[in-house]
């Protein structure tokens, strides 16, 4: 039963980004197309957001692929397909932000969240080292203490 369950999800896995490019969008030339799916591999759907055009069904999703392979069949770069699609949707539209000064925030967030984290944590257990501790026990109470503890 797990064979069969394994072999179906193998099968069925890579059906969803399959579909998403349609035959009449490929290029005939194999470079270009390779071209074009690393492009758009790297541009988000504007309407799914967190799926690559390449993997989306949506109708804009399919313009902007139909776009990047009329730029690349038209001469651009990759650098100038991505530029061009930079300049009419804004940066959203890269999966992986380029790393300028408007976006140092973004890159430099996590490193900056794990070394505040890590400052609280040893500032917490220094204050919890020193709490433990505690002050050592006057005469008058180590007095009180031997009342109790004896039967």
């Amino acid at each position: 039963m797990n064979r069969l369950l394994l072999a179906l999800l193998l099968l069925f896995a890579p059906v969803g980004s399959a579909f998403a490019v349609n035959p009449d969008e490929v290029l005939a030339d194999p470079a270009l197309e390779a071209r074009a799916r690393a492009i758009s591999a790297e541009l988000r759907c504007m309407v799914c957001q967190n799926q690559s055009i390449d993997d989306s069904n949506a109708e804009l999703a399919k313009d902007l692929r139909v776009l990047v392979r009329e730029r690349l069949a038209n001469g651009d770069s990759d650098t100038a397909v991505i530029d061009y699609v930079v300049s009419r949707y804004g940066e959203f539209v890269l999966l992986k932000p380029r790393f300028e000064t408007k976006t140092l925030i973004l890159w430099g967030m996590p490193a900056t969240l794990l070394l505040v984290g890590a400052i609280t944590l040893v500032i917490a257990s220094r204050r919890r080292g020193a709490q433990a501790k505690g002050a050592p026990l006057s005469e008058d109470e180590k007095e009180k203490l031997e009342k109790l503890l004896q039967p």
